[in-house]
C-alpha cells in the first residue's frame, strides 16, 4: 500500500512539472539525490533554513477514486532564487529525500526560482520527520511542523478515510492556517477549532511559511 502512495506522489510530481515544462521548455527536469553529487550541510544550518525559508501545506482536492470523492496533499517546500539552488540540493542531501524543481516567473517579470518539495506522505514520515524530530523547528514554524507531522500520520494511518478522522483534519489544517503568512484572509482566530466544510475548499492549498 505504501508503494502505491509513492507512485501516486510521483505521478502528481511529474505531472506538475510536465506543466511548468509546457509553460517554459527551457526549465530542467526535476531531478532527486541520484543527480546530486555534493556533500551533505551542518543539520543545524539545515533547520535554520527551514525555519526562515521553509513551508508546510496541506491541500485538500477532489479525487475521482477515492470512495469519499476528496484527497489530502501535504506538501514540504523550500523555493529560493535559482542562483541559490546549490544550497537546496545539498539541503535534499542532508534529509534524504524529496525533488528539486525549475521554476520560471518570467511572465511576471521576477528571476528564476527553484523548489525543493517533498510531497509523498511515506518520504515525509521516513525521511524529513525523523530529522526534524532531532533538529526541531523553533518558534512558531515549530508549532506548525507539529500540526502539519500531525496531520501527515493521520493520512499514513488510514484515519481520513473515516468521518471522524477527515473532519480533524480539516480542524487541524484550520489551526495551521492560522500560523501562516495569509492568516488574516481566513477570518478570525475563533473559527479556527472548527470544522470546515471540506466540499468548498477543494481547491485551496494552506501553506505556513
Amino acid at each position: 500500500m505504501q508503494e502505491v502512495s509513492r507512485v501516486r506522489s510521483t505521478r502528481r510530481e511529474k505531472l506538475w512539472a510536465e506543466k511548468d515544462r509546457r509553460r517554459n521548455e527551457k526549465l530542467q527536469k526535476p531531478y532527486g539525490k541520484e543527480q546530486i553529487q555534493r556533500k551533505k550541510l551542518n543539520p543545524h544550518y539545515v533547520v535554520g533554513f527551514i525555519d526562515g525559508e521553509g513551508s508546510f501545506s496541506i491541500s485538500i482536492g477532489k479525487h475521482k477514486t477515492l470512495k469519499r470523492g476528496y484527497e489530502v496533499r501535504p506538501e514540504f517546500e523550500i523555493e529560493v532564487r535559482n542562483n541559490d539552488q546549490e544550497i537546496l540540493d545539498r539541503v535534499l542531501i542532508t534529509i534524504g529525500a524529496g525533488r528539486i524543481y525549475d521554476l520560471s516567473y518570467e511572465r511576471y517579470g521576477w528571476y528564476p526560482h527553484a523548489k525543493y518539495k517533498i510531497t509523498s506522505i511515506w518520504d515525509l514520515k521516513e525521511y524529513l520527520f525523523p530529522f526534524l524530530d532531532k533538529y526541531p523547528p523553533q518558534a512558531k514554524k515549530g508549532k506548525s511542523y507539529q500540526l502539519f507531522r500531525r496531520i501527515v500520520l493521520m493520512v499514513c494511518d488510514k484515519q481520513h478515510l473515516s468521518d471522524e478522522g477527515f473532519e480533524k483534519i480539516v480542524q487541524l489544517r484550520a489551526e495551521l492556517r492560522m500560523l501562516g503568512k495569509k492568516a488574516k484572509t481566513f477570518g478570525s482566530r475563533e473559527g479556527a477549532g472548527k470544522p470546515l466544510a471540506p466540499w468548498r475548499e477543494t481547491t485551496n492549498s494552506v501553506t505556513n511559511s
